[in-house]
C-alpha cells in the first residue's frame, strides 16, 4: 500500500482543520491546541509540517496545504 492509499489519522485531520481556522488573537490559537487537542504547540507545529509534505494531506485540505507551502517558500527565500 502506498502512502497516498491510507487515510489521515483524527488528528492530522484535526490538526487541518485547526490550520484552516483563523483565530481572534494572540494565544489563543495555542490555548486551543493544548485544550481542544491535547497537544503542545511545539507537537502540532511539528505535525503540521509532515503534513505540509504529505500527499494525503494534499488530497483532504488542498486549500489550507497549498497556502502553508506558500507561507513556508517566502519564508525560505527572505532567509
Amino acid at each position: 500500500m502506498d502512502g497516498t492509499s491510507a487515510r489521515l489519522s483524527a488528528a492530522e485531520t484535526a490538526v487541518l482543520a485547526y490550520e484552516a481556522r483563523s483565530w481572534p488573537g494572540p494565544g489563543a490559537k495555542e490555548r486551543a491546541i493544548r485544550e481542544g487537542l491535547g497537544l503542545s504547540p511545539v507537537r502540532y507545529y511539528q505535525l503540521l509540517n509532515a503534513l505540509m509534505d504529505d500527499p494525503r494531506a494534499l488530497a483532504h485540505a488542498p486549500g489550507t496545504v497549498n497556502r502553508l507551502r506558500r507561507i513556508r517558500e517566502a519564508q525560505r527565500a527572505r532567509r
